[in-house]
């Protein structure tokens, strides 16, 4: 039987995106679309090939349709209200809004494991930055100083990245200690080191024209690592998603990052 999903967000360029994917696996089924910016009461799957109920009442619309999975795409401040509504429902979660706070992501994971049910929560959801992160956790062993650029269209509310945050956590983690960061003796311009996490500098660039892009930069005498990772289009997204999707209902309480899904 193919998985039951409903879709957070619906009517963002990312919830497009996910209800395209479900049309074109024969393992899902769309079921349902919350937006908040809802208005009509049906939303036209991308193939014309029927209509789905579409409102911006998130707990009307779980019991109408019976969902075994929340996929969600909004904003932060509307994903833990959704989540607290659909775990009520044992509803499963794949959650890629970034900007969560680690408070955010320890409720999710009470939440789910006190209703028994799976939640992953991704930073990023594109393979090639997983895998990206990856090896950026076994390069930060072997060099003291390292810098982040992040880059992605002018739309994008938060900065820096999730992914880029992340990206940073992970490679502290596998170094096992701060990295060293060069102090200038002058800033003729405030910020123009960009921010700083215990040691890594992180740039953060807002351009229309961009989709969205990582570099990772490692230095030691003589040398310089550069690991990139670039997006062309939405689409990029979609096979994490769907794994997520498959996934999900093995497991209890929050899994975080699709490099758990992925064995690295």
């Amino acid at each position: 039987m193919p998985i039951r999903v409903i879709v957070h967000g619906a009517l963002g360029r990312m919830g497009r995106e996910v209800i395209n994917a479900l049309c074109a696996d024969p393992q899902m089924e769309p079921v349902g679309a919350v937006d908040k910016r809802a208005r009509e009461k049906h939303l036209s799957l991308p193939d014309q090939s029927r209509v789905i109920p579409l409102s911006s009442n998130l707990e009307d619309l779980l019991k109408q349709t019976a969902p075994e999975v929340l996929v969600d795409f909004s904003v932060a401040e509307a994903t833990l209200p959704a989540v607290r509504t659909a775990v009520s429902h044992r509803v499963n979660l794949v959650i890629g809004t970034t900007g969560l706070s680690a408070e955010d992501l320890a409720e999710i994971d009470q939440l789910a494991k006190s209703n028994k049910v799976g939640a992953i929560v991704a930073p990023n959801f594109a393979l090639g930055a997983v895998v990206m992160i990856h090896l950026a956790k076994i390069a930060a062993r072997f060099f003291d100083h390292a810098e982040i650029i992040e880059m992605h269209h002018e739309q994008k509310l938060d900065a820096p990245s999730g992914t880029a945050l992340s990206t940073a956590r992970a490679m502290l983690e596998a170094r096992g200690k701060p990295f060293l960061c060069p102090r200038v003796q002058k800033e003729s311009l405030g910020g123009t080191r960009g921010g700083e996490l215990e040691g890594i500098a992180l740039h953060s660039v807002r351009l229309p024209g961009l989709m969205a892009h990582q570099e990772v930069i490692f230095g030691t005498a003589g040398q310089t690592l550069t690991i990139r990772h670039d997006t062309i289009n939405r689409e990029c997204y979609m096979p994490g998603v769907i794994l997520a999707i498959k996934k999900v209902s093995e497991l209890k309480g929050l899994t975080y990052g699709l490099d758990k899904l992925l064995g690295l």
